[in-house]
C-alpha cells in the first residue's frame, strides 16, 4: 500500500526547498572573483545586410 503521507511530506519539503532557493537575491548575478578581469563585452548584432544573407532561401 502507498504511504500518501510520506509521499506528500517529502514532495512538500522538496518544493519548499526549491521555492526558497529560487527566491534568493544572489541567484541572479555573480560577483567577479578578485584579481579576475571583467568578461569581454558581447559582439554587436549583425547589420541588416548580414542578416539578409543569413536567411534560408529555398532552392530553385
Amino acid at each position: 500500500m502507498i504511504d500518501y503521507f510520506a509521499l506528500a511530506l517529502t514532495h512538500g519539503l522538496l518544493a519548499l526547498a526549491a521555492w526558497r532557493i529560487l527566491q534568493r537575491d544572489d541567484l541572479d548575478h555573480e560577483e567577479p572573483a578578485e584579481g579576475q578581469e571583467q568578461p569581454p563585452a558581447a559582439p554587436p548584432p549583425p547589420s541588416a545586410a548580414a542578416r539578409r544573407s543569413l536567411q534560408v532561401r529555398p532552392r530553385a
